[in-house]
This record gives structure tokens, C-alpha cells and sequence, in this order.
């Protein structure tokens, strides 16, 4: 199989889909794998770390997606993408299409096999390609937001972790998963006081038993995520439904009652956003004040220490690459349950329930 790794070009996206071993992997196991030049320069990999590896070296992006079998990205192809994309083209990358309507309206139209990252999902329920970067994403969320905190930020100019005589700053995390465990650990680091919300009572007994009484633990319903958000100096957005759109959980009502200069880090904003005044924002633009409260909506979170974000994220998507390059798309699908939870879209149909519902298509259940 011919494999292609372009360039990311979404705004400061210093992730590379790949990284010289895993290069390795696939030219020992027999396919081609035509990497665009400097796309590792980002993570600190330069090209001839990947030429070493047995890559074949593309000075055009157009190229690349106009000779591979299958593109492995890191994250969803952007406008200027779209017309790169080829009928039977396996596209294999983080897409939450729930999120972006017109990109699952061009991999339909296409006729695009995309797999996204973030619906391949194990028999326990677990998503090991969403994992890693969730873990980044978690522990990023409270270190931007203690900046944005920071007077020069525009924020309240409080320190999380307060000094003798002075309170703590309160930190909510509305979810329990992944993104907030790992939120809640950077948050308990810095000396805050934190409070997490969840739906499900099993998952708040484990977090307590693990955090123990370095947090406080609430079950996540309209009338407890109020009164935590009126107290907070900090709220991180951490609700996740597999492939469908966030839930809008904080209200503006809700944001309202934070005090003035507060901030909000919406990690759900790839899928639309738990928070109701979050919208999407950029590296080079990542905070808005609304309702006086600084909001952090940037939607590549993990692109920001592309060092610590590549290999945590070849680690884990390498394994269903060579399965799909191994044995082509069909046959690997009918091998992994997993697998085929992670097929959004496949000879123009949406494959994946919550997607098509978000995108307002049809949804054909496929088998292999």
C-alpha cells in the first residue's frame, strides 16, 4: 500500500501523523511511505531522520494525496484539503465530524473511507486513539487557564494555588473522564480547590477514591453545575459522547454569575462545546471575553507541545495503521470490532449513527 503523511495546515498544528519508527514499521512490513518535506519540523523530526527510516521524501502536499492509498493525518482536512481527496481514498485521522458539517458533506460526496481516531473504541468501552491526546489536552486545559487568570492575560489576576492567607482558586470540571482526571491532577498540582461533575455514579465513587479529598465530587446535574460555576475561578469543559455533539451543559445563565475576569477552557469544543458561550478559536487567537469572562476555545489543543503530542500519538494509532496497510481496508475491518467503530463514512454513506444524525444524513449500517 502507498501511504501518505502531508503537512498539517491548520493554524500552528505542529503535530506530524507519524514518526520515523513507525515509518520503519510499514517500510519493513513492504508498503511505500511518501512523507511531505518538513512536516516534522514542528515535532523537532527533520527530514533526514525520516529518509533513515526508508521514506520517500514529497515536496507537494497535492502530490502526496494524489498518489496514496491512505493519508494519515493528525487532524481534520480544512477547506483548502477538499479537493484533495479522492473516491476510495482511505483518510485515517482525528475528524469529530458531529462538529463539522461541511467536511463530512465532502467525504460523502467524495466518496471518501474516512476513519476518525476518536470513534475507534474497545469491547470495555475505552478509546485508546482518543486517550493520549485527551490526557495532553486535560493537563493543558488548567495551565492555560491559570494564565489566562493572569492579570497581562486579562483575567482576574489570581494565583490557582493561593498563598498562606489567601484562598485557593476554585477549579470546576464539568466530566470525569480522561480530560478531567488529567485536568483535576495538573489542577490538585497547583494547589487549587477542585470540584468535578459527572453523570455517572460508579465513575464519581473511583474518582474519589483516587483523588481521595483533594477534590470534591458532584453529581452533574443543572442545579449542582450552577451553583459550581458561580464559585469558580476556573471551569474546564470535559463531556465526551463518542462521535456525537457535546451537550450544552453551562449555560450563558450559568456563565454569568462568575465573577468578572474568571475563565472558561472548553477541551469539548472539537465537538461542538459543553459550554453555551464557547465558540472555536485559534492558536494564534485563543481567547474571547463574553459575559466578562475569558474563554479559551482553541480546537488543537495538543498541537501546542507537538514534542510530547506526536509520539504519544503514533504510540497508539501505528497499531491500526498496519493493520488497515496489512491487509487492506475491507479485510481489517472484518477482523477489529474496534476498527470498524472508528468508519465514519464509506462509498458516500455515513457509517457511524451520531455522525449522520449531526450531519442531518442517512445512517447505513455496513458490514464486511
Amino acid at each position: 500500500m502507498i501511504i501518505g503523511v502531508p503537512k498539517e495546515v491548520k493554524n500552528r498544528e505542529n503535530r506530524v501523523a507519524i514518526v520515523p519508527g513507525g515509518v520503519k514499521m510499514l517500510v519493513d512490513a513492504g508498503h511505500q511511505v511518501l512523507v511531505e518535506k518538513t512536516a516534522g519540523l514542528g515535532a523537532v523530526i527533520p527530514d533526514e531522520k525520516y529518509l533513515a527510516a526508508g521514506a520517500t521524501m514529497i515536496g507537494s502536499a497535492a502530490e502526496i494525496w494524489g498518489s496514496a492509498d491512505m493519508i494519515i493525518k493528525v487532524k481534520e482536512p480544512v477547506a483548502q484539503e477538499f479537493p484533495l481527496m479522492r473516491k476510495g481514498q482511505i483518510l485515517y485521522t482525528y475528524l469529530h465530524l458531529a462538529a463539522a458539517h461541511e467536511l463530512g458533506h465532502e467525504l460523502v460526496k467524495r466518496g471518501v473511507s474516512s476513519i476518525a481516531y476518536e470513534t475507534i473504541q474497545l469491547a470495555n468501552g475505552s478509546l485508546p486513539l482518543l486517550t493520549p491526546m485527551s490526557e495532553v489536552a486535560g493537563r493543558m486545559s488548567v495551565q492555560v487557564g491559570a494564565q489566562c487568570l493572569q492579570k497581562h492575560s486579562g483575567g482576574k489576576g489570581l494565583l490557582l494555588g493561593g498563598v498562606p492567607g489567601v484562598r485557593r482558586g476554585r477549579v470546576t470540571i464539568v466530566g470525569g473522564g480522561v480530560v478531567g482526571v488529567h485536568a483535576a491532577k495538573m489542577a490538585i498540582g497547583l494547589g487549587a480547590r477542585v470540584t468535578i461533575l459527572d453523570v455517572n455514579a460508579a465513575r464519581l465513587a473511583y474518582l474519589d477514591d483516587i483523588f481521595g479529598n483533594d477534590i470534591d465530587t458532584m453529581m452533574s446535574n443543572p442545579e449542582n453545575i450552577a451553583d459550581a460555576v458561580a464559585e469558580s475561578d476556573l471551569v474546564v469543559g470535559a463531556v465526551l459522547i463518542a462521535g456525537a455533539k457535546a451537550p450544552r451543559l453551562v449555560t450563558r445563565e450559568m456563565v454569568r454569575t462568575m465573577e468578572p475576569g474568571s475563565a472558561i477552557v472548553d477541551v469539548a469544543i472539537d465537538q461542538g462545546g459543553c459550554i453555551e458561550t464557547i465558540r472555536p478559536t485559534t492558536h494564534d487567537d485563543p481567547v474571547f471575553v463574553d459575559e466578562n469572562v475569558l474563554h479559551y476555545g482553541v480546537t488543537n489543543i495538543p498541537g501546542d507541545v507537538p514534542k510530547t503530542s506526536t509520539y504519544a500519538l503514533t504510540n497508539v494509532t501505528l497499531k491500526y495503521a498496519m493493520e488497515l496497510a496489512n491487509k487492506g481496508l475491507e479485510r481489517a475491518l472484518r477482523d477489529s470490532p474496534a476498527l470498524t467503530l472508528g468508519l465514519n463514512t464509506y462509498q458516500g454513506k455515513v457509517t457511524y449513527s451520531a455522525v449522520a444524525e449531526a450531519l442531518g444524513l442517512p445512517y447505513e449500517r455496513v458490514s464486511f
